[in-house]
């Protein structure tokens, strides 16, 4: 049977050209075909409107409202539309399209082309809501990479006005994309704005350390510590929550750096439309910024004009270079020790006897005791620790450290302190652990005239540290038998910790005097809920504290109010302190030696934004002998060490205290 073919239909009138984006008027095209090979005379572009009838026939080109999406600069040149194919028509002449109840002549498929021409047509049919819509995607692109330029700010004592500065980078970004011919701009500005977006995730993360840890993020040394962070809002939080925050922060990163592409390719579109307006406009932006600038001119009481993203690229660049450089200088200062060549029966022999207790209290910083907000409670505390340490014999002589931390990263605050080296970043930390360096412990076994051991409730997993401090025996959050409830970060209360400590190690009968270093935890941001005080005789196995735990605050109440977290830090650290000098007080005999002090300030949050690094030291001893060989350093009497009391870098009390207590220095390396 011949094929169908439908009869011809008389051609549509033409219409003039309407006038496209540029502002130019271009003459209607047309197009014929026969009804059996009906092609656009645009290769590759999907027909926008059907003929009448659905037979094909001349059209008129009809370009885009001005400003819609698609419009004659978006694709570089104006096409004309063509008659819808016979594959779009029913046996009756009819185009589907109207069938279906959608726009006559509008491809139905999935690909990019029949999207194009649908927004196209869309466009077309409202022509208000598209120019709205253009308005507010242009609008927002602006807003976004201008944002974006102004990173960093600092989040604690952010205001408003701080947003009230015109970026440098701005005209140089107008500039080029402005000179740019369209096909290269597309390109430039997709590119730019992906890296504008991983530019921004390190400010942000910058500043998040800025303020956690009192310092900037390191492109190098700092990616392992994101895990560090989740773990800790996994046990602050908890996993389900956790989980939806780290997804949710990925969407964000693959949104931002989506519309921060798209943002800059929307930037150049616009001042590509008119070159030479846009010339004139950014030539004038140069102009005031230079200006401005040179004449330190000032809105709100800022600075009007600043180049935010190049100086935070060149910081990060200069940080990078310092720790590349860093690591070689460090190993060489590593291999250099006061002490390790000494021998064994040179080291401590003044302490020879003893038991002595090296312990650290979370987050125990100078805030807690000089800050109006915490200062009162923990001082009181303080105060009656002492008393109470007096009138069980014991003396106490207290002083500052200088910690190579801020707001958290403890194991730094507590290797600089026992290796005598100033270990400020992860890769010191790697460094040093994989040394023979000699650690303040590992002196005491070194000797060989004391069993040495540690309690560590925050360690839950592996912890291959314990070689490099020399300690025979490690007890972890998993090996003192507690069964009672977390209190958020913290695995168990500072109470039942050392009264595990005590069953299990300080209580029993050993041919050797014990070295201990214990790490307490119940100061551990977020601080809440925080344990209370029971009777050192209902410990137990922990189950004395669930109802404690479900009668205390929870960490989301507190975590991001600022009041609340200082008040409850100041909480956590009478509670530690309690605790620590109770233990004290009940299990202490005459050869016991304590030394106890803060691994670093709390978060700034807490701490304040110029807060000091500073921590409180304190060494607690019955023999007046103890306590005499640091009578040089300058100490103040009790717990709370006076205002003006001596401060030393953390680094330096590892070869002080050796030198104190009768160590001979014998060089080794270097």
């Amino acid at each position: 049977m011949p094929a169908y073919t439908p009869p011809p239909a008389p051609p549509a009138p033409t219409s003039p050209a309407e006038p496209d984006a540029e502002g130019t008027t271009d003459s209607a095209q047309t197009t014929s075909a026969a009804p059996d090979d009906t092609r656009s005379t645009t290769a590759g572009e999907p027909a926008a409107q059907g003929g009448a009838g659905g037979t094909a026939g001349p059209t008129t080109e009809r370009p885009a409202p001005q400003g819609g999406a698609g419009d004659a600069d978006d694709t570089g040149d104006t096409r004309s539309t063509t008659a819808a194919s016979p594959a779009a028509q029913d046996p009756d002449g009819e185009v589907a399209g109207e069938v279906a109840g959608e726009t006559p002549g509008v491809p139905r498929g999935r690909g990019a082309g029949a999207r194009l021409a649908r927004l196209r047509a869309w466009r077309e049919r409202y022509p208000r809501a598209a120019r709205a819509v253009w308005w507010a995607t242009t609008v927002l692109s602006v807003v976004l990479v201008y944002l974006a330029l102004l990173l960093p700010v600092p989040l604690t004592g952010f205001e408003p006005r701080m947003l009230l500065r015109l970026p440098g980078e701005a005209v140089v970004i107008a500039a080029v994309l402005t000179a740019l011919p369209r096909r290269p701009r597309v390109v430039v500005a997709a590119l730019g704005g992906a890296g504008l977006a991983a530019l921004t995730v390190v400010n942000l993360l910058d500043m998040g350390f800025g303020s956690y840890l009192g310092r900037g993020f390191n492109l190098v040394l700092d990616w392992e510590l994101l895990d560090d962070a989740r773990s800790y809002l996994a046990d602050s939080l908890g996993g389900t929550t956790t989980a939806l925050l780290t997804a949710g922060v990925l969407v964000l990163v693959v949104a931002l750096f989506a519309g921060m592409a798209a943002a800059m390719v929307r930037i150049g579109t616009v001042l590509g439309r008119d070159a030479q307006q846009s010339t004139r406009a950014t030539l004038v932006a140069g102009t005031v910024w230079i200006t401005c600038s040179v004449l330190t001119v000032q809105l709100a009481g800022q600075p009007l004009t600043v180049h935010r993203a190049a100086g935070a690229l060149n910081a990060q660049t200069d940080r990078v270079r310092d720790t590349l450089r860093d690591e070689a200088a460090f190993g060489k200062e590593a291999r250099a020790d006061r002490f390790g060549n000494t021998p064994a029966a040179q080291l401590l022999p003044d302490l020879r006897g003893k038991d002595v207790v090296f312990t650290f209290i979370e987050s125990y910083g100078r805030s807690a005791i000089e800050d109006p907000v915490m200062a009162p409670g923990v001082d009181r505390t303080l105060a009656s620790s002492t008393a109470a340490l007096e009138k069980a014999g014991y003396r106490a002589k207290s002083g500052w450290l200088t910690s190579a931390t801020y707001g958290g990263s403890s194991w730094l605050g507590h290797s600089t302190t026992l290796s005598g080296l100033w270990i400020d970043n992860q890769q010191r930390y790697r460094t040093v652990m994989a040394s023979d360096h000699l650690s303040l412990t590992k002196a005491f076994r070194k000797t060989g005239a004391w069993d040495t051991v540690g309690v560590m409730p925050g360690v839950q997993k592996g912890w291959p540290e314990q070689k490099y401090y020399g300690l025979d025996k490690v007890y972890n959050a998993f090996q003192l038998g507690y069964q009672g409830p977390k209190f958020s970060w913290s695995t168990m209360p500072d109470q039942y910790a050392l009264e595990a400590y005590q069953r299990l190690v300080h209580g029993k009968q050993r041919d050797k005097p014990l070295m201990s270093e214990i790490i307490l935890t119940s100061s551990h941001q977020p601080w809440a809920p925080i344990p209370k005080m029971v009777g050192w005789d209902q410990l137990g196995d922990g189950s004395v504290f669930g109802p404690i735990e479900k009668a205390g605050r929870r960490a989301g109440d507190v975590i991001a109010d600022t009041t609340a977290s200082r008040e409850e830090y100041g909480k956590s650290i009478q509670y530690s302190v309690t605790a620590l000098t109770q233990w004290l007080e009940r299990y202490g005999t005459d050869d016991t030696v304590l030394v106890f002090l803060g691994d670093h300030q709390p978060i700034s949050r807490v701490s304040g934004t110029h807060a000091s690094r500073d921590v409180p030291v304190s060494i607690v001893a019955k023999d007046p002998k103890v306590l005499d060989r640091i009578a040089g350093w300058g100490w103040t009497d009790g717990l709370r060490p006076a205002h003006g009391a001596p401060v030393w870098k953390m680094s330096a009390f590892r070869d002080r205290f050796l030198l104190a207590y009768g160590s001979t220095p014998h060089p080794s390396g270097g």
